[in-house]
C-alpha cells in the first residue's frame, strides 16, 4: 500500500514510518524540513509540508488521492513560536477527514491520547478531542490509537525527562511521585498501526494502548535509572508548589519556540497521572511492560549522557545569552573607556563607533539565541564573532592575553560552551 505519514521524523512518527516501510509498504512522510529526513530515512517520499497552513480540503486534494492509508501521528503540546495547536491539531485535520471523504473514502490512522480528566479544557487535548470526535461522525474507516506514556530506544517529551530526572546526581527530584503511570512501547505502537492498516484491527476502533500494569511515577524513574547503569538513589518529593515557576518559565520558553515537556499544559496532563480512558477497549494480546520495554533496548553510554544534559541544555543556551548580552550592554555605560583600546590605531570617533557596533552585535546575539527557529544561526554567528575577537584582539593589543583580568582569555569558554550548545541543538 502507499501510506502517507503525517509528523514522520517525530518520536512516534519515525517508528512508524520504519515499520510500514519493513512490512513492504512504500512509504511518504510529511516535514517541515525534508533535507535531514532524506538523509535518515532515504527509503522514504518526503514530502515539504505544515499542517498549520494545509487548513482546507484542497490543500490535501493531492495528497490524499495519491495515497490508500494516511497515519496522523502529528501534534504538539502548546501554542507557541513555532506551534499552532488548533490549526496543527483540528483544521488542519477536518481539511484532512474532507479530502480523504471526496477520494473516495481513504482510510485513516489516528494516534491521539486521552482527552477526559482535569486537562479535557486546554488546547492540547481540546483540538484533538474536536479532532476524534469529528473523524467518528465522518464515512471515513478509521482507528483511533490513544497511547499512555511512550518509552522507547529513543527519547523525546515525557520520556526525555524522565531519563533526565532519572540521570541525577545523588538523588530523586520528583513531584506528584506516586501518581499512576501506564506505559506503552513504541514499537508496539508501530505494531497497532500496522494491525491495523492490515486489517487486524477493525475500522470503527478507538483502542487505548497500554501495558496491564500501573506504576507509579517513582516506579518509572527508578526503573530508567536502573536502565542506565546507576546505583539506587534516594527520592526527594517536592512540594507541587515548586512547579509553577518552572512551569512559566518553560511557558516562556514555548513562546519562543523550546517545546519543553515541563510546560503548563503537560504539568496539567500529568497532575491526575498518565492513565487511560476506562470506557475503551484494550489491545490484545498485552503490550509489553516497562521492564520488558527496557530490557530490549539495552542503554548505552550515550543514553547517559543524554539523560545527564538533557536539563542543562536550556541553562547553557542561557547563560551564553547572559553572556552576549552583559558583554554588549556593560561597555555602553562607559563607552569611551571601552573604545580606549582601539585609541592607539585610529582616531576617537572612529574608536566609539567601532566600539558601539561591536556593543549591538553581541546584544542581538544575546537575544537572537533565545528564539529557537533562529538559535543555530545565532550560536555560528557567535563562533564567528568570537573567533573576531580572538584574532583582532591578538594582532592589535596581545598584551591582552596576560591582562589580569583575562579579557582574550575567558572567550576560550565560551567557545566551548557555544560548541556544547551546537552539538545538543536538535531536538529529535
Amino acid at each position: 500500500m502507499k501510506i502517507l505519514i503525517l509528523g514522520a521524523t517525530g518520536f512516534i512518527g519515525s517508528e512508524v514510518t520504519a515499520s510500514l516501510h519493513g512490512r513492504g509498504h512504500a512509504v511518504s512522510g510529511l516535514a517541515r524540513s525534508v533535507a535531514r529526513a532524506r538523509d535518515k530515512w532515504p527509503f522514504a517520499i518526503w514530502i515539504s509540508a505544515d499542517l498549520a497552513r494545509m487548513t482546507r480540503a484542497a490543500d490535501w486534494d493531492r495528497l490524499v488521492r495519491d495515497h490508500d492509508v494516511i497515519v496522523n501521528c502529528a501534534g504538539a503540546l502548546q501554542d507557541g513560536l513555532s506551534d499552532d495547536l488548533a490549526a496543527t491539531q483540528e483544521k488542519a485535520m477536518l481539511a484532512l477527514y474532507e479530502a480523504a471523504a471526496q477520494a473516495g473514502g481513504k482510510r485513516v490512522i489516528q494516534i491521539s491520547a486521552r482527552t477526559a480528566g482535569a486537562a479535557a479544557d486546554l488546547p492540547f487535548l481540546a483540538t484533538k478531542r474536536h479532532a476524534d470526535q469529528a473523524l467518528t461522525a465522518s464515512d471515513l474507516p478509521y482507528v483511533i490509537l490513544r497511547p499512555a506514556l511512550v518509552v522507547g530506544r529513543n527519547a523525546h517529551g515525557g520520556t526525555a525527562l524522565v531519563r533526565a530526572l532519572a540521570g541525577f546526581p545523588f538523588l530523586l527530584p520528583l513531584v506528584n511521585g506516586t501518581m499512576p503511570v501506564r506505559t506503552v512501547a513504541v514499537e508496539d505502537v508501530a505494531e497497532a498501526v500496522c494491525a491495523a492498516i492490515d486489517g487486524e484491527i477493525p475500522p470503527g476502533s478507538d483502542l487505548e494502548l497500554a501495558a496491564e500494569e500501573t506504576l507509579t511515577l517513582q516506579d518509572v524513574v527508578t526503573a530508567h535509572r536502573q536502565w542506565l547503569g546507576l546505583s539506587p538513589a534516594p527520592v526527594v518529593n517536592l512540594p507541587a508548589a515548586l512547579m509553577r515557576p518552572v512551569s512559566l518559565l518553560a511557558d516562556a520558553a514555548g513562546r519562543l519556540g523550546w517545546r519543553s515537556p515541563l510546560r503548563s499544559t503537560a504539568m496539567k496532563v500529568m497532575s491526575e497521572g498518565i492513565v487511560t480512558e476506562e470506557r475503551l477497549q484494550p489491545v490484545t494480546p498485552p503490550l509489553k511492560s516497562l521492564k520488558q520495554t527496557l530490557t530490549a533496548h539495552p542503554s548505552g553510554v550515550q543514553d547517559l549522557w543524554f539523560a545527564r544534559s538533557y536539563l542543562l541544555k536550556p541553562l547553557v543556551i542561557l547563560c551564553l545569552s547572559l553572556f552576549w548580552l552583559l558583554s554588549g550592554l556593560i561597555p555602553l555605560f562607559e563607552i569611551d573607556r571601552a573604545a580606549a583600546h582601539f585609541l592607539a590605531f585610529m582616531p576617537k570617533a572612529p574608536a566609539v563607533t567601532l566600539t558601539l557596533v561591536t556593543c549591538l552585535i553581541d546584544i542581538a546575539l544575546g537575544v537572537t539565541v533565545l528564539l529557537r527557529p533562529l538559535a543555530g544561526k545565532a550560536l555560528i554567528g557567535m563562533l564567528l564573532v568570537s573567533a573576531a575577537y580572538l584574532t583582532g584582539g591578538s594582532l592589535l593589543e596581545p598584551g591582552l592575553w596576560l591582562d589580569p583580568l583575562g579579557p582574550l582569555v575567558k572567550v576560550l569558554p565560551s567557545i566551548a560552551l557555544t560548541l556544547v550548545a551546537l552539538a545538543t541543538l536538535d531536538e529529535r
